[in-house]
């Protein structure tokens, strides 16, 4: 028989079920490595997808939403039910959804069916991606091992970001936009056979049913609020069309808090966002991830459409940006040492907001050194500096059973944040353009967006200076 990890309790491994056991930690790390490389991929295949599917320009910012929106939703609901329902079964069906929806995204023939794609992939992604931290950590036992099994499994997802938008290019360039999704399909089937067989069940025990009104409420809530925003381009802040969907988000959004005020095991229990530190720290990654989330949408469209980058070249132009965000999240916890959470953060979104100010002066002539790679090493550099003492303000300032919560929130307020900033920022660029096709329009479309995406890191650092708690981290033992 088959050697069985068990995710269920932490106990010691025998050396003999030690290759089991980094199995199941290779399943894990590379469930995980799928979820975030697909937030990124597709941004270098936008254009490819554009001109071959006819997707307007509203349209194409939703194949990045789609799968924003619906992984953030639903991402809390995925951690809940791993508990309940246990971690290899929500593993696998995570997994089959998200495997099965790459196929149907890469197959698709009209950007509707693309759009649904990449919507049930978010669903899958909100799935898989809670279950892949605990069923590792409940495969390794305490101790070196399990720091090690960590260390790899948050390199690999900053690696799936990071090279997102390499893969992406060159499988664009060789192949066609279609393999940027298909790719998931056969790396998903092993996944899912070496799982099946690896992996044993576990559960938490907690036997509560699962908050579904509140996920989808909030999910259909954000996601109506964005489509307003959207809407905006082509109606006006007046038109009806604008006004329905935004007003009825914003309905959806107030019976989620009721829903969740009322029910006895709700997704996002309201007591938590009553913490200082919790509420700051969510509020300040959602507007930092508001800004970020569109750097790589607005910096790939301008590479390819105005500088006249193939999907390889933009790829390659932004890995300089992916190592920067890698290395200051590797700085972080020793500068937190030395200045304290919160001064840390503050710094890390000016020098952010100083990045998208650099890259707000793009021309239709710019150079890689000025116009891509220096402002943005700082952009995300900066991200990387502020993110982990956000989000160590917000875990520390939660009780020790709200731990796992807490850090699901963080995730669900920089992805949300970024989602709506998105489709904010979108039609910001949509109105300074026109309609017009020049590249001089598309470009100062493109640079008033990343002004506005300052102009809102620096109204965060303020708030950040006047909400946040101070929080100094221990300098490590010797």
């Amino acid at each position: 028989m088959t050697p069985m990890a068990d995710v269920s309790t932490p106990t010691r491994i025998p050396a003999r079920r030690t290759a089991s056991t980094w199995a199941v930690v290779l399943a894990a790390c590379t469930g995980q490595f799928l979820v975030v490389l697909d937030v990124s991929v597709v941004n270098v295949a936008l254009p490819s997808m554009r001109t071959d599917l006819a997707l307007s320009a509203a349209a194409l910012q939703w194949v990045v939403n789609a799968y924003a929106i619906a992984f953030a939703g639903f991402m809390l609901l995925g951690g809940r039910a791993a508990d309940i329902y246990g971690r290899k079964r929500m593993f696998l069906i995570g997994l089959g959804v998200f495997t099965a929806a790459s196929l149907a995204g890469g197959l698709a023939q009209e950007g509707w069916q693309l759009l649904a794609a990449r919507a049930a992939q978010g669903l899958g992604a909100a799935v898989l991606s809670p279950a892949t931290l605990t069923i590792l950590t409940a495969a390794v036992p305490e101790g070196p091992a399990r720091t090690r099994a960590i260390g790899t499994w948050m390199a690999v997802g900053a690696g799936g970001g990071a090279a997102g938008g390499l893969i992406g290019g060159v499988l664009t360039n060789a192949l066609s936009w279609r393999w940027v999704l298909l790719i998931n399909v056969p790396i998903g089937a092993l996944v899912l056979i070496g799982a099946a067989l690896r992996l044993a069940e576990g559960r938490a025990g907690d036997r509560r049913r699962v908050d579904l009104p509140g996920a989808v409420l909030v999910t259909l809530g954000l996601a109506t609020v964005a489509y307003g925003i959207v809407q905006t381009e082509a109606e006006g802040w007046t038109a009806a069309a604008t006004l329905v969907p935004l007003l009825s988000g914003l309905a959806l959004l107030a019976v989620f808090v009721l829903v969740e005020a009322r029910t006895a095991a709700p997704l996002m229990p309201l007591r938590v966002l009553g913490v200082r530190a919790v509420s700051s720290a969510n509020v300040a990654m959602l507007l930092m991830g508001s800004a970020t989330f569109s750097m790589w949408y607005f910096v790939t469209m301008y590479a390819q459409n105005v500088l006249g980058y193939s999907p390889l070249q933009a790829g390659l132009a932004l890995m300089p940006t992916s190592a920067a965000v890698i290395i200051a999240s590797k700085l972080a916890p020793r500068l937190m040492v030395r200045t304290g959470a919160k001064s840390l953060a503050v710094i890390g979104v000016l020098i952010t907001a100083a990045g998208f100010a650099w890259q707000s002066t793009m021309g239709i002539d710019g150079s890689y050194l000025t116009a891509i790679c220096l402002p943005g090493i700082l952009m995300m550099g900066g991200a990387g500096l502020a993110s982990t003492p956000l989000a160590t303000l917000a875990t520390s300032g939660a009780e020790p059973g709200d731990a796992g919560l807490v850090s699901g929130l963080v995730n669900t307020s920089r992805t949300m944040g970024g989602a709506l900033g998105l489709a904010v920022l979108s039609t910001v660029a949509a109105a300074r353009t026109g309609g017009s096709g020049t590249a001089t329009e598309i470009t100062a479309g493109y640079a008033l967006s990343f002004r506005a995406a300052c102009a809102v890191l620096l109204a965060g650092a303020v708030l950040m200076l006047l909400w946040l708690p101070r929080h100094r981290t221990p300098a490590p033992k010797r």
